[in-house]
């Protein structure tokens, strides 16, 4: 029994031994005077449906509801089981119209009113709670849908969680007169049509925005890989020449034993006098006009992505191997890659595992793209040395700024992936990555491009 005193504090005073409690903190907001707070026990009976043990049922067999038959609704009849029971159990887990149901777990909480007369049965992932002295089920409905939407019912467990009987008995519930209820009711369900309206408009407008929002921001990205975004400064040099200072910083890697000398092996792509683009590959010049996308300002050169960067994916150390993990080397799944800059991963691998397994490391400021699977295409910036599993490629760039590179991966996700079908699934490999055109500015356009693109960004969130 809650009764408030005259200092508007709320008191339950325990029948049984007379025991008398303040109950402030569990008064989720201020009812009307007259009305009255309550346990379930209190306003009706409450009762979880029948644990399922096939191999002790017996009896005959009778239809059954569950949680994935009711919603918050209306209750699903298209999929209903069956379970035995004897007939000194009918009685016990038989609905009558006018029971409430309560989802027990799932998306725990959910309710809906058994509005019918023909039989039926529930199990113990529902609770069924049959009110007294006329209480309107479709009012305490209502309770429960208020309840989820602000928190006050609260599931337990670690994975899927559960509205136990405790959790139930433990609520308490606003109880007005009944003639109230009714009133409640009526007043909800004629503006409920309403707000259903206008939450379909929301949710219409919300999704217009987020449409408005990508297209904007793939206009953007595309208006910045073609020289759109910002102007060109002549005193900022070429592309050709950054190309050349590429070149020479390869050399040099070369020399020291840092690069392969088939690094060197890069191709030179120009326009001829004709308007066609050629790439010169050693004494072998090719046509590739067909694959030039679009035009780029004088200043820019097409390159392919392998002479701007080193390339290369990672691989999974045997699952079953204890001395490969839950070491300190950090190891990244594509799951994990942000489209922003990464500092850590769920796992960590051990230095057995980096030198039995082939892996890279990755360093600070590579750039990460995912080549399969649901994440493809996705990107992350390294901000801590990291290895990856063989589905995530890394770039290391060579005198490119590297948000450059994520920002033109970023536009060139849709043309990744178009490229990428054909088998199970698309497959962005590092081979079709190195061969990608991209299209190269001068190095301090890059830095503005890149600044005008997250200033644009910014604008639009």
């Amino acid at each position: 029994m809650v009764l408030p005193n005259s200092l508007s504090s709320y008191y339950e005073k325990f029948l049984t031994t007379g025991e008398v409690k303040c109950i402030d903190e569990e008064i989720p907001f201020e009812i009307p005077k007259g009305w009255e707070w309550a346990r379930i026990n209190a306003i009706g009976v409450s009762q979880l449906g029948k644990t399922l043990d096939r191999g002790k049922e017996s009896g005959k067999e009778y239809p059954y509801l569950c949680s994935i038959n009711v919603y918050w609704d209306s209750i699903n009849l298209s999929k209903i089981k069956t379970f035995r029971l004897r007939d000194d159990e009918l009685p016990k887990y038989k609905l009558r119209k006018g029971d409430l149901l309560i989802c027990e777990g799932g998306d725990y909480g959910r309710c809906c009113i058994w509005d019918r007369n023909e039989d039926m049965y529930y199990q113990n992932a529902l609770h069924r709670v049959r009110f007294h002295g006329g209480l309107i089920p479709s009012f305490y409905k209502y309770v429960f849908e208020l309840y989820r939407n602000i928190g006050y019912i609260v599931g337990q467990g670690q994975t899927i969680k559960h509205f136990t009987y405790e959790n139930m008995r433990s609520i308490l519930f606003p109880v007005p007169s009944i003639h109230e209820q009714k009133r409640i009711v009526s007043r909800i369900e004629e503006i409920q049509p309403i707000v259903k309206k206008y939450q379909r408009t929301e949710d219409a407008l919300k999704r217009l925005n987020t449409e408005i929002f990508d297209k904007l921001k793939k206009s953007i990205l595309q208006e910045a890989i073609q020289g759109k975004l910002v102007s060109q400064i002549t005193e900022e040099g070429t592309a050709q020449e950054l190309l050349k200072q590429i070149k020479t910083e390869k050399e040099k890697l070369v020399k020291k034993g840092k690069l392969k000398k088939s690094a060197l092996t890069d191709s030179v792509i120009y326009k001829g006098d004709d308007n066609k683009y050629y790439e010169q590959i050693g004494k072998k010049c090719l046509d590739i006009t067909e694959q030039i996308p679009f035009e780029i300002p004088a200043n820019w050169a097409w390159a392919r992505m392998g002479q701007i960067g080193d390339w290369g994916a990672g691989s999974t150390p045997q699952r079953g191997n204890v001395n490969y993990y839950n070491g300190k080397i950090l190891w990244l799944k594509t799951g994990e890659l942000n489209n922003g800059i990464v500092y850590d991963t769920e796992e960590k691998i051990t230095q057995k595992a980096f030198q039995d397994c082939s892996l890279r490391m990755n360093k600070i400021g590579d750039v990460l793209i995912a080549m399969y699977g649901a994440t493809i295409g996705k990107l992350a910036i390294v901000g801590k040395e990291l290895t990856t599993n063989q589905a995530c490629c890394g770039c290391t760039p060579y005198l490119i700024y590297n948000w450059y590179i994520f920002y033109f991966l970023m536009a060139s996700r849709d043309s990744f992936i178009k490229k990428g079908e054909g088998g199970a699934q698309p497959n962005i490999s590092r081979v079709k990555l190195v061969e990608h055109l991209i299209p190269l500015p001068p190095l301090k356009e890059q830095y503005r491009i890149v600044a005008q693109i997250e200033k644009l960004f910014e604008q639009l969130r």
